[in-house]
């Protein structure tokens, strides 16, 4: 496969993985609305060939966003129409944010050196059911309760079959992760390492397990969302063979 059909690909999975609870679609782009919990499900994102005035849309967009009281934010990615709808925004005042690196890798392949783990930091690893997930994530990640109920209704629309991950150290939840498998694609998402036990092993270990189990399922592809700011989970993938596929940043407007 070649890579512009990989970037397409990847693209519309992870749009179908995060789904917003409300979209409109408009002249090629789409605006996606979730009560504000993350920028991707919040956002607009540019998919197919424009035909109106770049000026018409955006002022839509920031129409429809200023009716629902949020920022007005557009993702950045190499698909967008039309090709200077970036430069465009940043001329109207909006603030570039959150550069991110799309990474993929194929879980046939071999695993470097670098991602082989101890037992002592592999802990225990189990899929969970979703309501038996979301309650440790919301305290690994301090999470408020209105984003919780966000998150979850967020999850429960996913189309796409949804495995959550904890990973236990004698009886306590210390990392988790999401996998959203659609076809033989599987996105990795909020993998999180509790702050009081990082740096032993656990991502590593938990990532290496999502992808061994992805590898028996026949997963041709593995991909995930990092931010450039974010320089040890960067590490981390590249150490298990991830590679950058493409990238994209926001576009934001307040007020």
């Amino acid at each position: 496969m070649d890579t512009k059909t990989l970037r397409r690909q990847i693209e519309e999975a992870s749009l179908n993985a995060w789904p917003a609870l409300q979209q409109i679609l408009y002249d090629g782009w789409i605006l996606r609305f979730s009560g504000g919990y993350t920028k991707r499900a919040n956002s607009v994102n540019s998919l197919y060939e424009s035909r109106l005035e770049t000026e018409t849309k955006v002022r839509f967009a920031e129409k429809c966003y200023r009716d629902r009281d949020m920022p007005t934010i557009f993702r950045i990615t190499p698909f967008c129409t039309p090709r200077d709808l970036d430069a465009f925004l940043a001329q109207r005042g909006y603030a570039q944010l959150d550069p991110t690196q799309v990474m993929v890798l194929d879980p046939a392949e071999p695993y470097p050196p670098s991602s082989v783990v101890s037992p002592e930091a592999e802990g225990q690893i189990r899929q969970q059911r979703l309501d038996e997930w979301l309650a440790p994530f919301a305290h690994l990640r301090n999470q408020h309760v209105a984003s919780q109920q966000m998150h979850r209704a967020i999850l429960c629309s996913i189309a796409g079959e949804v495995q959550p991950y904890l990973l236990n150290v004698r009886g306590t939840s210390v990392a988790c992760a999401l996998g959203v498998l659609e076809e033989d694609q599987l996105g990795l998402f909020d993998l999180f390492v509790d702050p009081a036990f990082r740096n032993r092993g656990y991502g590593t270990a938990l990532t290496s397990y999502i992808l061994e189990q992805a590898k028996q399922r026949g997963v041709r592809w593995v991909y995930l969302q990092v931010t450039e700011a974010n320089e040890a989970a960067q590490r981390l993938y590249r150490g298990l063979g991830f590679w950058e596929l493409y990238r994209y940043w926001y576009r934001i407007r307040r007020g």
